[in-house]
């Protein structure tokens, strides 16, 4: 488990890897038909080989093609060749020191997103879940990331984001055509394309 001094990211992988190990592999996730399984095995993808990155990039703007298959073909061969607990050792542990994942700098603009939204998908996908109550500190870091994936859900009609726990705090994206209200994380969720489980307000 994470220390109280360890990082919003840092927190948010060590609590996605219990949940990993109390749930075991065939849990559903947010993801459309991944398990657990699938999911443990994209993370551990996404930190040691950089040969997928620029797959996992293309898919977050909507594109796919050879990059992104390839990117899930090293995913199912993880998951298919490695024990389910050794996976989730593999995500509690993080990217070796090699990878660019490990770099302070990359880790500090991805992770954040990338563990909220992830232990979200499987929180979510379980029986009788409830929101989180996150720290202010926690939130603003989401706030400030939001963007990554507000420009792609914009598109042509716009998106004007606003925060429901800062007064005024508002993020336009193009024409602003729609409104969606709610906490950050709420507000990532819905971005990313979690709209039916994001506790949000749409205008």
């Amino acid at each position: 488990m994470a220390s109280s001094s360890s990082s919003f990211a840092e927190r948010e992988r060590a609590a996605l890897a219990d949940l990993f190990e109390k749930l075991g592999p065939d849990a559903p996730t947010c993801c459309a038909g991944w398990s657990t399984a699938h999911l443990a095995a994209h993370l551990v993808v996404r930190d040691r080989r950089p040969d997928a990155l620029a797959g996992y990039a293309a898919e977050v703007v909507g594109l796919g093609g050879p990059l992104a298959a390839w990117a899930h073909r090293l995913e199912d061969r993880l998951r298919e060749g490695a024990p389910y607990a050794e996976v989730v050792d593999r995500v509690r542990s993080g990217p070796t020191a090699w990878s660019p994942m490990a770099w302070p700098v990359v880790a500090r603009r991805l992770d954040v997103t990338e563990y909220a939204i992830h232990h979200e998908d499987v929180r979510r996908a379980q029986p009788a879940w409830e929101p989180r109550d996150l720290p202010r500190p926690a939130q603003d870091q989401l706030w400030a990331l939001t963007a990554l994936f507000a420009r792609p859900a914009a598109g042509r009609r716009g998106l004007l984001l606003r925060r429901s726990d800062v007064p005024g705090a508002e993020q336009r994206f193009g024409a602003a055509g729609r409104t969606v209200e709610g906490e950050p994380l709420e507000l990532l969720l819905w971005a990313s394309g979690r709209r039916d489980v994001a506790r949000v307000t749409v205008s």
